[in-house]
């Protein structure tokens, strides 16, 4: 099958472009700015918020699966620039979703547990979404838009995703072994409860819906809800950091640009049951995640 997937410099862009070229099929990645992945799949240069641009690169890519994760993410930031976001939330994913449509290609949009207010989480896929600050509002609307263009489009809503290599800035994962790994102290939210989530599995269940044609939402996931906090003393378990640098805080003692959610994450009753992608458990997530980040410095050690 012929593939087009944004975001493909991006921690899951990156891993499903990789993950389809594995599987046999023809992909054509797009993303911002130089390529800065392996693989011998075509890289295609392209500014998702010109629409223009974003045809043309599709039209000529010829996809019969468009696979759309590609975002703004960083919360804050989206806060304190909401024309970017709308921009790169938005606009991008109409004219993504509009290039679909006029290809008659199965779009799969990738989105966020972000889109629900944290009151009443875990959310379930019938769960109607509240969204608060910037990023979450514009990743809501992102996802109206999908399906206002291609109603048969499957929305995979995802969170806190991790992962090594860290492709671009550091995820929560990557940051957190990186100030542990150094004996730095850090500040993990007690009181936020999230489905972490590792790129690969993500990766791997996006893919799914793409080479299957699915429709509809699906929760695609880590398969456990936790608090950051857990999450990081899990983590120093399997890594062998000093949980004692694991300092807990409260969200409503930060002083943070924009709301999030605090009882938040995803149920993945749909997904392990439909799916042959399975959402992985807090413990084989970071299993896979230690042997990557392994297998990563003994890369960075044999260079000379």
């Amino acid at each position: 099958m012929r593939f087009l997937v944004t975001g493909s410099n991006g921690l899951v862009g990156s891993r499903v472009c990789a993950l389809l070229e594995k599987n046999g099929h023809q992909v054509v990645g797009l993303g911002r700015g130089a390529r800065r992945t392996g693989g011998g799949y075509r890289y295609v240069e392209c500014d998702l918020t010109r629409e223009q641009d974003v045809s043309a690169a599709i039209e000529s890519a010829a996809p019969e699966v468009i696979l759309h994760p590609a975002s703004m993410t960083e919360v804050d930031a989206c806060e304190k620039d909401p024309e970017l976001a709308y921009a790169a939330n938005v606009n991008a994913t109409a004219a993504v979703a509009r290039s679909a449509r006029r290809l008659g290609a199965h779009l799969v949009h990738v989105s966020t547990d972000y889109v629900f207010d944290g009151e009443h989480g875990p959310y379930d896929e019938q769960a109607v979404p509240n969204p608060r600050g910037v990023y979450a509002i514009t990743k809501s609307m992102a996802e109206q838009t999908a399906r206002i263009f291609v109603p048969g489009c499957a929305i995979a809503r995802t969170a806190v995703v991790y992962g090594w290599p860290a492709a671009g800035r550091a995820n929560f994962g990557a940051w957190l072994v990186g100030a542990l790994e150094k004996g730095q102290r850090v500040n993990l939210f007690e009181d936020q409860f999230v489905s972490a989530s590792l790129a690969d599995s993500v990766a791997a269940m996006v893919a799914e819906l793409g080479e299957r044609k699915l429709g509809g939402i699906w929760n695609t996931c880590g398969a456990e809800v936790v608090d950051r906090v857990r999450f990081g003393r899990a983590l120093c378990e399997v890594f062998g950091f000093d949980p004692g640098l694991i300092n807990p805080v409260r969200m409503a003692d930060m002083k943070l640009a924009s709301p999030r959610p605090l009882r938040s994450g995803l149920v993945v009753d749909k997904a392990r049951a439909q799916l042959r992608a399975q959402p992985l458990g807090l413990a084989e997530s970071l299993t896979r995640f230690h042997a990557a980040w392994k297998a990563g410095r003994g890369t960075e050690e044999k260079k000379p």
